[in-house]
C-alpha cells in the first residue's frame, strides 16, 4: 500500500505532495534544519563532495524544494544549475534565497511533474535529489527519466533518509521519528499530516540494498551507497 500524506483525500500521491509542500513551505527550511539539528547540513556536504570528483557542469536538481541542495552545488562553479520541483510555494522560497546569495544568474527554477520532465535526453551532466525519491507516486518512472535527461557517463546522486538497523540508534530513531517529531513538526507548521508523513514515508522507502537493485534496474551502472549517521540517511550515487 502506498503512503500518502492525507488519508482522507482522494487525491493521487504526487498532488497530495504538493499541497503538502506548498502548505508547509514557509516554515520548512526552520523545520528542515531544527528537526534534525542542523545535521542535514553535513550529509548535503558529503553529498557535494562525491559529486565534485564527476562531470558537473550542468547539474539538475529534482525535488529542489527551497534550493538548499542546488545552493550547495553551486559550490562546485557549474555554468548551469536548475532546480525543478512539485510545489511552486517551496520553489517561490527558494527563488527568494538565491536572490539574497545573488545566485539567481546561476540557478533557475522550474515547477514540474519529476516523473514526466520537460527537459532533452541527454541534457545535463549531473542530478541531484534530496529527500526527494521517497515522495515519487512511481519510484522507477521518475529514476527512468533521471536516466534519460543524465548524458552518458553522468552521475545521480541521491541523498534520502533510511532506516537504522542497530540498537540502539533503531530503538531511539523510531522513538523520535514517531513521537518528538510529528508534534513538533504539527506545532510549528499547522499541518498535522505532513510530519506524520515523513517517518511513514521513510519506513515504506526501499532503502539499502534494494534501491541500489532499482537504480541497476532502470539501466544505472557502478551503483554506490554511502551510509551517514549510523543509517539515519544515506547518499546513494550511480552513473549512466
Amino acid at each position: 500500500m502506498q503512503v500518502t500524506p492525507y488519508k482522507d483525500s482522494d487525491n493521487q500521491k504526487k498532488q497530495q505532495v504538493e499541497q503538502m509542500f506548498d502548505n508547509i513551505a514557509p516554515k520548512y527550511d526552520f523545520l528542515n534544519h531544527f528537526l534534525s539539528f542542523g545535521i542535514d547540513k553535513i550529509w548535503r556536504k558529503k553529498a557535494i563532495k562525491i559529486l565534485s570528483k564527476y562531470r558537473h557542469d550542468s547539474i539538475l536538481d529534482v525535488a529542489s524544494g527551497t534550493g538548499d541542495f542546488a545552493i550547495a552545488a553551486s559550490k562546485l562553479n557549474p555554468s548551469r544549475i536548475v532546480g525543478f520541483d512539485l510545489s511552486e510555494q517551496m520553489l517561490n522560497v527558494g527563488r527568494e534565497k538565491v536572490k539574497r546569495l545573488e545566485l539567481d544568474s546561476l540557478i533557475e527554477f522550474q515547477k514540474g511533474d519529476s516523473e514526466s520532465m520537460p527537459f532533452g535526453n541527454g541534457e545535463f551532466d549531473s542530478i541531484t535529489v534530496a529527500f526527494g525519491v521517497r515522495n515519487f507516486e512511481n519510484l522507477e518512472a521518475g529514476l527512468k527519466e533521471f536516466y534519460r535527461v543524465l548524458k552518458s557517463g553522468g552521475v545521480v546522486v541521491i541523498l534520502e533518509f533510511s532506516k537504522p538497523k542497530y540498537f540502539p540508534m533503531k530503538q531511539l530513531y523510531r522513538i523520535y521519528s514517531f513521537g518528538i517529531l510529528p508534534a513538533i513538526g504539527k506545532l510549528i507548521s499547522k499541518d498535522k499530516a505532513a510530519y506524520s508523513y515523513l517517518p511513514e514515508s521513510v519506513m515504506a522507502f526501499p532503502d539499502d540494498q534494494n534501491f541500489l537493485d532499482i537504480l541497476k534496474g532502470v539501466g544505472f551502472s557502478k551503483v554506490n551507497q554511502k551510509r551517514l549517521s549510523f543509517g539515519i540517511s544515506t547518499i546513494y550515487y550511480a552513473q549512466k
